[in-house]
């Protein structure tokens, strides 16, 4: 079992002061079961807190409403970290956005190293943006913006 701190450290909080993508688990709240999907509007408020802004068009909104427990997968510098927390509303619906969204913030319990003993990350995974750049850059600093006012 792998040893956890309660906040992020120095460099797992630099990672979450610019864009990147995160794997978000949360209980489906029609199954029970576990669900995962990819998301990039995250960042850190401080080392103890993520705040993260979903679509309300997403089940991920419905799934934390009924179950706030949730996990957040980085890939960091050399390895991958599981972020386990609970999720609070922060805004709903998120000001200043052209849809309605929802703004959570994530108060940490644990961050642990989740690769695999005597494994190191050599690169982290890249995403690009398949449609309108300019479009996808205004959305992002329109939404960031209205995460870091909330």
């Amino acid at each position: 079992m792998s040893e956890f701190v309660s906040q992020l450290s120095d460099s797992l909080y630099a990672v979450f002061q610019s864009e990147t993508f995160v794997l978000l688990n949360t209980v489906d709240q029609e199954s029970g079961g576990p669900t995962s999907s990819a998301i990039s509007w995250v960042y850190a408020v401080d080392h103890s807190t993520l705040r993260l802004a979903l679509d309300h068009r997403s089940r991920l909104v419905d799934n934390i409403k009924a179950n706030p427990r949730v996990t957040v997968t980085v890939f960091g510098q050399d390895t991958i970290y599981a972020i386990n927390g609970s999720a609070t509303v922060t805004q709903d619906p998120l000001a200043e956005v052209p849809f309605k969204m929802c703004c959570f913030d994530v108060h940490i319990d644990a961050v642990r190293n989740a690769l695999f003993y005597g494994a190191q990350l050599v690169a982290a995974p890249e995403y690009a943006k398949i449609y309108d750049k300019r479009a996808a850059d205004k959305l992002d600093s329109q939404v960031f913006a209205a995460m870091k006012k909330a």
